[in-house]
């Protein structure tokens, strides 16, 4: 039976970096994120995943990620029955299987319409879900989201890839439009970003990246309604027992050098 072709180029084609690194981690012994729409996801897909080198490490480190978002999406559900999720830039992440939201909850997955296709194909539907075919960036598709219910915002691997411009102007139409909730997303420094650009993925599929932000408070002063809650590092040192020793030793010098933890982490607000 022939694969699912695929010809997501640039931002887009990183998404396939993504899937593939949380198919491998799934199949790890003790997998922390336990992916399995990820791995028969990308055993449908026909794509030559070798060309975005991917190995382990990176698979771990992107699980941890991702479940990161993962349990703070399930603690705002159990807080706010009858929320609604909004997914951004998805991709092929399989979150609303993971987290399973309870009934009463509506969850948005929202990307490029030729993302959404493929999702389509390779995923199955759900009740309350809706599969928004649009880029982030357009006003648009906010019209078709509720705004008097508890909303819970998760950006995951999108923000580096918006123009600054343009990511606040996504983040002041949000919470606008919203009437409450949370943001969380990963974000990246100047010198993230430099180092991102030095990824194999990023330079096979000639995606770029733009936005980075020095100081989480930055976007309080841009997005007045935004309110910093948290920040959380990329990489626990518990998690990265299944690493390799260079793997290890970065997160440990991570955990010690404020400049290295700013490379990468997840930021969380509210409003």
């Amino acid at each position: 039976m022939a694969g699912e072709k695929t010809d997501l180029t640039g931002a887009k084609e990183t998404l396939l970096m993504t899937l593939y690194g949380k198919a491998l981690e799934s199949r790890l012994p003790n997998s922390l994120l336990e992916d399995h729409f990820a791995d028969e996801a990308v055993r449908k897909i026909d794509y030559d995943f070798s060309r975005l080198k991917v190995d382990d490490n990176l698979g771990i480190g992107l699980a941890i990620r991702a479940k990161t978002l993962d349990v703070r999406v399930e603690d705002f559900l159990a807080r706010n029955p009858g929320a609604i999720v909004l997914h951004l830039g998805c991709g092929l992440d399989t979150r609303i299987f993971r987290v399973a939201p309870p009934v009463g909850v509506d969850w948005f997955d929202v990307d490029y319409p030729e993302v959404i296709e493929l999702r389509r194909k390779l995923y199955p539907s759900r009740n309350h879900y809706h599969l928004t075919a649009s880029s982030v960036i357009e006003p648009g598709w906010l019209a078709e989201v509720p705004r008097n219910r508890p909303a819970m915002v998760v950006a995951e691997g999108l923000t580096p890839y918006l123009p600054a411009d343009e990511g606040l102007r996504l983040l002041s139409r949000l919470v606008s439009r919203l009437a409450s909730g949370e943001l969380m997303f990963d974000a990246y420094s100047s010198f993230g970003l430099k180092l991102l650009r030095l990824h194999p993925a990023l330079r096979v599929t000639g995606a770029e990246v733009h936005w980075s932000i020095e100081d989480p408070h930055e976007l309080e002063r841009a997005v007045p309604k935004l309110r910093f809650v948290e920040d959380i590092s990329a990489y626990k040192p518990e998690h990265a027992a299944r690493m390799g020793w260079s793997a290890k030793l970065f997160v440990r010098l991570w955990k010690h050098i404020p400049a290295l933890r700013k490379i990468g982490r997840l930021l969380r607000y509210r409003f």
